[in-house]
């Protein structure tokens, strides 16, 4: 089966948003916005993505000189100064604080403006990792659980306010955290510590309950050169949080509401722990459609010129093959 990279994965709509925009044309995102007014957890992943594609050009600034009056123009105006602020501090850009002044500005006129909406305050939220020194106060609170560190968790709070574990709202702190300036060691400690710490929340129908996960994740990244790393999968502790994504979020939602990224990685973490009957169910809900990560950061080196994808699609291949010969020797159901 050839693999189709894509951000949208089933979700059709956002898919052809997304060739729209990167077309120069807005009118897609508009009625794509209007049909999640209120459904937060759509809505705030669709203009994530919607912002990645559109912080490329100046599409969203068209829109919001055609329709000034706009809300849906204006949020995203300040996703795409979010998404570009991120970028010039990735690449250490010069003009980088200017960058954020404008995001931060932009959020707070959108929140103003929109006291119900979630995604404004998850734009100041990602806004924190540029903030490495936690220099501004709101990035310094103390949290209300003794294990983990200071950081932005009012801004949280104000997220969880509208939408109560927006996934996105945590992975931005999952990413303030790996950003601090410090030894790296304290900052995937944090990050450990916070991913359990929410999944031992059990939010139902959550993909937060991969936290744990992403952070094993970071761990890989930042210690490749460990050659018993895969075997921690399998391990009880580990196994235990997987599970409970498979069987409290896998189970407990379809179609859209599964992002990419997130079925790639329990379906890692399942293959990788020995669970391949259930890692057979989470590649077949994939379908054609793959994240390039975790695999990218995974691979032991395999050879070929994209060792990743060949993790993948060796991985995919003996989870179907063992869920294959399962129901075979099962039999027909009476």
């Amino acid at each position: 089966m050839r693999l189709v990279y894509h951000p949208a994965g089933h979700d059709d709509d956002l898919g052809v948003a997304l060739i729209e925009l990167q077309a120069g044309r807005w009118r897609t995102a508009r009625q794509l916005l209007l049909a999640t007014a209120t459904h937060w957890a759509l809505r705030t992943s669709r203009t994530q993505l919607l912002a990645v594609a559109a912080a490329r050009s100046d599409v969203v600034g068209v829109w919001l000189g055609e329709e000034p009056g706009s809300y849906d123009a204006q949020v995203m105006g300040a996703r795409v100064a979010v998404e570009r602020a991120l970028r010039a501090h990735k690449q250490r850009h010069p003009q980088t604080l200017e960058f954020e002044f404008r995001a931060r500005r932009d959020a707070l006129l959108a929140a103003r403006r929109a006291p119900h909406d979630p995604v404004p305050w998850v734009c100041l939220l990602a806004l924190a990792q540029i903030d490495t020194r936690q220099l501004r106060q709101e990035h310094r609170v103390n949290p209300g659980e003794p294990m983990l560190p200071s950081g932005p968790w009012g801004l949280l709070y104000e997220v969880n306010r509208r939408d109560p574990y927006n996934r996105e709202a945590y992975h931005r702190v999952l990413q303030f955290m790996l950003s601090l300036d410090g030894p790296p060691g304290a900052s995937l400690a944090a990050v450990f510590d916070f991913g359990r710490f929410v999944a031992s929340q059990r939010p139902v129908g959550s993909s937060l309950l991969l936290l744990p996960a992403y952070a094993q994740v970071e761990q890989r990244r930042r210690s490749r050169a460990d050659p018993l790393w895969r075997r921690q999968w399998a391990q009880e502790s580990t196994l235990d949080y997987t599970l409970t994504a498979f069987h409290g979020w896998f189970h407990k939602t379809h179609g859209e509401q599964r992002s990419v990224a997130d079925l790639s990685l329990l379906a890692y973490a399942l293959w990788a722990g020995h669970q391949y009957l259930e890692a057979a169910e989470v590649f077949e809900a994939m379908g054609p459609y793959a994240a390039r990560e975790p695999w990218a950061s995974v691979h032991e080196g395999t050879a070929g010129p994209d060792p990743g994808e060949a993790l993948l699609l060796r991985a995919r291949a003996e989870s179907l093959s063992y869920a294959r010969t399962r129901r075979s020797r099962a039999g027909p159901h009476p």
